[in-house]
């Protein structure tokens, strides 16, 4: 956006992308991770992670340190996943 307005040359353009960019991957690898301890927890409670968070979130699963640790992860994962898509629509206008 800057760069469309002429506020930022060519190269600090370049870098400001390149920036995103890293940022964007660092996000997720971030997100895989998250996504991989989340598919250990679904396999060992047979469950997908919306269904147990909604679950979880009624206050039909109690306090289980598993349950709760997964439900954060399911948040965070969330919370990294709108990260990603906020950067996208950001490019794509």
């Amino acid at each position: 956006e800057l760069y469309e307005k002429k506020q930022v040359d060519n190269v600090t353009a370049q870098i400001l992308n390149k920036l995103v960019d890293l940022e964007t991957s660092r996000i997720r690898m971030q997100l895989e991770d998250i996504q991989r301890v989340m598919a250990d927890y679904e396999r060992q409670y047979d469950m997908k992670s919306a269904e147990f968070f909604a679950k979880f979130d009624a206050g039909q699963l109690g306090d289980h340190m598993d349950f709760v640790e997964w439900a954060s992860l399911t948040q965070m994962a969330e919370h990294l996943r709108q990260k990603i898509e906020s950067v996208a629509a950001e490019e794509n206008q």
